[in-house]
């Protein structure tokens, strides 16, 4: 298997587009280097979590371009879109994917404010008299 495989991950405002060649492991953000981009430990782990699951780390180089949101939806948006290429790669490992639960998207998004309110929910303070 030569060929780029793509994909694309979402979560909250952010979009993740993925594109996986074989290679030695290497994960480029927007030109950067994954310990750069995420100098979290614990976001590198989230981002690398597909791939520890099917011992994979090693066998694939991944390009990302990633948009929009905070570095915690960005670096769930590229886990679901490294899970999504790596289905596309090989079908017969989506089940160990879906049990881990790297393949469904988050749906929660940023309620919208409402007039008359300072934020979506909350209330100005009720004053008596």
């Amino acid at each position: 298997m030569e060929a780029v495989v793509n994909a694309i991950g979402r979560r909250k405002a952010a979009v993740a587009r993925v594109f996986v060649k074989e290679g030695e492991g290497k994960i480029t953000i927007n030109k950067v280097a994954l310990e750069t981009y995420f100098p979290s430990s614990i976001l590198q782990y989230i981002v690398k979590q597909p791939l520890n699951t099917l011992g994979v780390a090693e066998k694939y180089d991944i390009q990302v371009n990633l948009d929009g949101g905070g570095f915690k939806g960005q670096a769930e948006a590229l886990r679901l879109a490294i899970a999504r290429a790596l289905v596309k790669i090989d079908a017969d490992s989506k089940k160990a994917l879906k049990a881990e639960g790297f393949m469904t998207r988050d749906p929660r998004e940023v309620e919208r404010k409402k007039p008359g309110r300072p934020k979506a929910r909350k209330r100005f303070q009720f004053s008596k008299r």
